[in-house]
C-alpha cells in the first residue's frame, strides 16, 4: 500500500487528512491522465476512404425502404385488357368506391414504405386533369369529371408518411404527336412538369422503354427528362432500363442473379435494349452506382382481371429472399380493382406475407451470441468499428477489421446450440459495395469447422437460406473484397416455412442449387479482437 500523511509534527493538522490509495488505483489513475493527454488524432481512428462509386442521399433513402407497392390502374383496369389501345372512351373510367387511403393503408400496415402509380398508362389516359389532353379523369364520369386520382394518392400518402412515385409511359398510343419527336417530347415533359408541381414530394420517377411491334418510331430525350425531373424532385430517383439512378432487374419475375452489384455502367446500357444478364448481375468494375429493382405482379397480369387469382404469401417469400435478399428494392403490384379498391383476396395475402417476414426476421439468434473478430480497426480508447456493431440493425454503425489485413472473421460463440436456416448479412453501403465472396462456417461436435453456406456479393442486404444447422459455434468468413471489408449487420434466423427446412443431421450445405461438401480443421489459435 502507499500511504500519503501529513508530515508537519506537534501542529493541528491545516487540512483534512489523506487516506490510502491502492496501488492499483494509482495506476490507473497515472494511465488515464496519460491517455487524456494524448494529442487527437491518437485518442479516435477516422472511418476508412469510401470506396467508390457510391450512392447519393436518394438512392440511400430508396434502398433503404427495401420494399414498394405499385399500383397499375386506369381504363385496363375496366376492359380486361393488359395493353390498352388509346382508343377505349373515358366513360370506362368510373370506379364506384375508388379510395386511395386504402391503398396507402394496406401498404404501410404491410410493410412498403412506398406506392408508385401509374398516373399514364401505354393507352395514354392520365390519371390527373392534365391541361395537355382530354384524355383523362375530367372527360370521364367518375366524380363528375372533377376528380384525380394522383392527387387523392398523394394526398393520402402524405397523411401517413408514405413516400410516392409515379409511373409516366413514354409510349402513349392516343396522343396525335407520338412519333414527331420534337413535339412529343415538349408534351411528354410538359405532362412530366405538371406531375412533379402539383402533388408535393415524388420519391421516384417510373419509366421503360417498353413498345409494341410495329408502332410508330419515336426518338426521346431522356437527358433532357432527367435533368428536367432531377431539377423539380431533387429527391426523387429515377427508374429506368438504364438508370441512371435505379436500374431494371431485367425481367419480371421479382428475380435478381445470385451476384448482383450496384456498381454499374451507364454506358454499357441502353434503355429499351439492355442485356438482361448485365442488369441482373451489375458489373463489379463498374464506374456509376445504379442498383436494381425487382418488379413483379401478385397476379398474373399488371392490371386487374376478374379471373385472377393472386400469390400465395409463401410464394412472395420466396421473391423477397431473391431480390431485397440480392441487394435489390422488391417493387410489387398490387393493382386496385374496378371498383376503385385493392380486393380482399389480395389483402390477405398481403397481411400473411407480411407476418411470415415479421416470424423470421423480428428475432436474431446472433443476438445471443458472444461476438467477437479476427481484428477490429480502432484507436487507443474508442470501439466505434466493434464487432459488436453487426448486432445492431441500420447501416451506419459497422465493424472495420485492421487496416491491409486479410483472414476477415466474426466469431459467433452461444451458451447453448441454435437451430437457424438462414443466413443475413448487410454492408454500410454508403461506404461502397465492397463484398464479392464469403462463407458462414459451425462448428460441429467433432470439433471440426463445417462450412454451412457459401456467396458472393452482399451489398445492402443478402439472405441466404439452407439446410437446418444445429451449432453452438459459428464464423462468417470474408474470403474476398474489393477492399478492407466493411460489415454492418449479422442475422442468424429460423425459416419454417420455406421449404428449405432439411434434417438437420445433413452434413450438406447448399449453395444455388449446388451441393457444397468442405471441410476445415479448427482453428484453435483464433485471437478474437474485444
Amino acid at each position: 500500500m502507499i500511504t500519503v500523511t501529513s508530515t508537519i509534527p506537534n501542529h493541528k493538522p491545516t487540512s483534512k487528512p489523506t487516506y490510502p490509495i491502492p496501488l492499483h488505483t494509482s495506476f490507473l489513475l497515472l494511465l488515464l491522465f496519460s491517455l487524456l493527454s494524448l494529442p487527437p488524432s491518437l485518442s479516435k481512428t477516422p472511418p476508412p476512404l469510401p470506396l467508390l462509386p457510391i450512392p447519393s442521399s436518394q438512392q440511400l433513402q430508396w434502398q433503404l425502404s427495401d420494399t414498394a407497392l405499385f399500383l397499375h390502374f386506369g381504363p385496363n383496369t375496366f376492359t380486361d385488357s393488359e395493353w390498352g389501345s388509346g382508343r377505349a372512351p373515358p366513360s370506362v373510367f368510373n370506379p364506384s368506391a375508388l379510395n386511395a387511403a386504402q391503398w396507402v393503408k394496406i401498404a404501410k400496415d404491410n410493410g412498403f414504405s412506398r406506392v408508385i402509380l401509374t398516373a399514364k398508362h401505354h393507352d395514354g389516359f392520365c390519371l390527373w386533369p392534365s391541361d395537355y389532353t382530354n384524355y383523362s379523369v375530367k372527360s370521364s364520369p367518375w366524380r363528375n369529371g372533377s376528380g384525380d386520382v394522383v392527387g387523392e394518392l398523394a394526398a393520402a400518402a402524405e397523411r401517413e408518411g408514405v413516400q410516392l412515385g409515379i409511373y409516366l409511359s413514354p409510349w402513349d398510343r392516343h396522343e396525335s404527336t407520338y412519333g414527331k419527336t420534337l413535339e412529343y417530347n415538349e408534351y411528354y415533359l410538359g405532362q412530366m412538369s405538371e406531375l412533379l408541381t402539383r402533388y408535393g414530394v415524388i420519391r421516384e420517377v417510373w419509366l421503360d422503354g417498353a413498345k409494341g411491334e410495329g408502332e410508330k418510331d419515336m426518338e426521346y430525350f431522356f437527358d433532357d427528362w432527367f435533368s428536367f425531373i432531377h431539377q423539380l424532385q431533387p429527391q426523387a430517383v429515377i427508374f429506368s432500363d438504364a438508370g441512371p439512378d435505379v436500374r431494371w432487374v431485367g425481367d419480371e419475375s421479382g428475380t435478381a442473379a445470385t451476384t448482383c452489384w450496384s456498381v454499374f455502367n451507364t454506358s454499357a446500357a441502353k434503355i429499351g435494349d439492355t442485356d438482361s444478364k448485365y442488369s441482373q448481375g451489375g458489373d463489379q468494375f463498374g464506374h456509376d452506382w445504379v442498383p436494381a429493382e425487382c418488379d413483379v405482379s401478385i397476379r398474373p397480369g399488371w392490371f386487374w382481371h376478374p379471373s385472377e387469382v393472386p400469390k400465395s404469401a409463401v410464394t412472395l417469400l420466396d421473391i423477397y429472399y431473391k431480390s431485397v435478399g440480392r441487394n435489390c428494392l422488391f417493387l410489387l403490384n398490387v393493382p386496385p380493382n374496378s371498383s376503385g379498391l385493392i380486393s380482399d383476396e389480395d389483402v390477405n395475402v398481403l397481411q400473411e406475407f407480411n407476418k411470415l417476414r415479421t416470424s423470421i426476421f423480428s428475432n436474431n439468434l446472433a443476438k445471443n451470441s458472444s461476438i467477437s473478430a479476427s481484428s477490429t480497426r480502432q484507436g487507443i480508447i474508442d470501439y466505434q468499428f466493434d464487432s459488436m456493431n453487426v448486432l445492431e440493425e441500420g447501416i451506419y454503425s459497422y465493424w472495420a477489421p485492421k487496416e491491409n489485413r486479410t483472414g476477415w472473421i466474426l466469431y459467433l460463440d452461444f451458451q447453448e446450440s441454435v437451430t437457424f436456416n438462414v443466413l443475413q448479412i448487410q454492408e454500410p453501403i454508403q461506404m461502397g459495395q465492397r463484398v464479392f465472396r464469403f462463407h458462414l462456417d459451425a462448428l460441429n461436435e467433432k470439433g471440426i469447422w463445417k462450412e454451412v453456406i457459401n456467396g458472393t456479393t452482399v451489398g445492402y442486404r443478402r439472405l441466404l437460406r439452407f439446410p437446418t444447422v444445429v451449432s453452438d459455434r459459428l464464423r462468417f468468413v470474408i474470403d474476398g473484397s474489393r477492399a478492407d471489408p466493411l460489415i454492418s449487420y449479422l442475422g442468424i434466423h429460423l425459416d419454417s416455412v420455406s421449404g428449405l427446412n432439411l434434417s438437420g443431421n445433413s452434413t450438406a450445405s447448399y449453395f444455388n442449387g449446388s451441393q457444397v461438401l468442405r471441410q476445415t480443421t479448427t482453428n484453435h489459435s483464433r485471437i478474437g479482437s474485444m
